[in-house]
């Protein structure tokens, strides 16, 4: 089918394109952008007078409960509420049950989800078999599989060596490992240290935890040579030492959290579950400090960090509850709100969320074109009203998680459709 969206406010971040122009689609492609192909005829038109055609978003922290969490989330859930909310492609963590240690378990989760035919998907396969943190995953079969990474997801290595052995290996056939920055030991409380928790009584992580991690890595690509993607930074030191990193020419990227960038540890207000997340919410000079480091480019992508969690985990005494929060839907307005709030503006705004994160993928997309919209790329786009106005309601989310600090709150920018390779899957 042959698409024609007319009338939109065009912004494509990769190309510095911020214009209204009309947007022709055929056999899943961008066929032009402006400038029709001659003799184009359309199928169906798509009218996104007041909106922006942008990009599908590119979210690279999404867990989509399958297998073995099917009470949590399944995939028929999770990839409509990514859809809903504009997001086309996206990465799963390995932390599932079993574990994406094999790559059978690789070709079937991604099997299940081409065969819904919604989102774009992305595995990340196990750094070590059973994220135990002894013996390395055989990552050239994950590969082959499909895994566009490797991870321990929330599973800190606390072998030293064993995290050296592999980065070593991933840089030897030049595969990206990706590491959530946090010391084991120091890592084990369920609140940021500081006034806040010891006032509730709430164990404390203290901001070392994230920092011995990330200095630790830092040392170890310098001596193997290997590409890290840090994922969910938290602190304002950690920013710091990702930037002098960076400064020294190192393989090193990484993301943040919408919950990080908008929500401080004063947001757990009395002992509030849904503000039980991992890492936790840190102090306002952090989320400061993160918004800066976004806007700067020293923190390269804004994600989602989308983990529904069940009623019953998630109703009880906060140190009990189980951290995670649903995020899909929010990803697109939240980033809208820190672009507005903080200067950065509505391009860098969706650059965070598209072509920046789109980056990391490049060799698993294999010059398809996502994250950005150019002639002859794949049709991946988020057509969303910057200026609609709606209040977060968690009944009304896709996700089968109803649970988030956001509860409640009033947002701007909703996703109005959703193409994937020029198929209309929302809207």
């Amino acid at each position: 089918m042959n698409t024609l969206i007319t009338n939109g406010r065009v912004i494509d971040p990769a190309s510095g394109t911020d214009k209204k122009a009309d947007i022709a689609i055929a056999d899943g492609k961008i066929a032009g952008i402006g400038n029709l192909p001659a003799g184009f005829k359309a199928d169906r038109t798509i009218d996104a007078a007041g909106c922006v055609v942008a990009p599908g978003l590119v979210d690279l922290a999404a867990r989509l409960r399958e297998p073995g969490y099917e009470h949590e989330g399944m995939l028929e859930s999770e990839m409509a509420a990514a859809i809903a909310g504009g997001v086309t492609s996206l990465v799963c963590p390995p932390d599932t049950d079993p574990v994406l240690d094999e790559p059978g378990l690789v070709e079937m989760l991604k099997f299940r989800a081409e065969k819904l035919q919604r989102a774009r998907l992305f595995p990340l396969g196990a750094l070590t078999r059973n994220l135990a943190g002894g013996v390395l995953t055989e990552m050239a079969e994950l590969t082959e599989a499909g895994c566009i990474g490797f991870s321990q997801a929330d599973v800190p290595l606390a072998d030293t060596q064993v995290l050296q052995r592999a980065l070593l290996y991933a840089s030897t056939f030049g595969y990206t490992v990706w590491l959530r920055p946090q010391d084991r030991d120091l890592g084990k409380g369920v609140a940021a240290s500081g006034p806040l928790a010891t006032r509730l009584g709430l164990s404390g992580v203290p901001v070392s935890a994230e920092t011995i991690a990330i200095f630790t890595i830092v040392e170890l690509m310098k001596s193997t040579g290997a590409r890290v993607h840090l994922c969910r930074i938290s602190s304002a030191a950690g920013v710091a030492l990702v930037r002098a990193a960076k400064a020294q020419g190192l393989p090193l990227t990484c993301d943040v959290s919408i919950n990080s960038l908008h929500l401080a540890d004063t947001d757990i207000g009395y002992f509030d579950s849904r503000a039980r997340l991992n890492p936790p919410l840190r102090q306002q000079g952090d989320r400061d400090a993160l918004s800066a480091g976004l806007a700067d480019g020293t923190i390269d992508a804004l994600v989602s960090d989308h983990t529904p969690v069940e009623a019953d985990a998630k109703t009880l005494p906060f140190a009990e509850a189980e951290p995670g929060a649903t995020g899909l839907e929010l990803l697109l307005p939240l980033a809208l709100q820190w672009g507005e709030r903080s200067g950065a503006g509505i391009a860098r705004a969706i650059e965070v969320i598209t072509s920046a994160p789109a980056r990391l993928l490049a060799t698993a997309d294999a010059g398809t074109g996502i994250g950005r919209l150019v002639e002859g790329g794949v049709a991946d786009l988020c057509i969303f009203d910057p200026a609609l106005e709606w209040q977060v309601e968690p009944d009304a989310l896709k996700s089968q998680g109803k649970h988030t600090p956001f509860a409640g709150y009033p947002v701007q920018g909703r996703a109005r459709h959703t193409l994937v390779a020029g198929r209309v899957v929302h809207g």
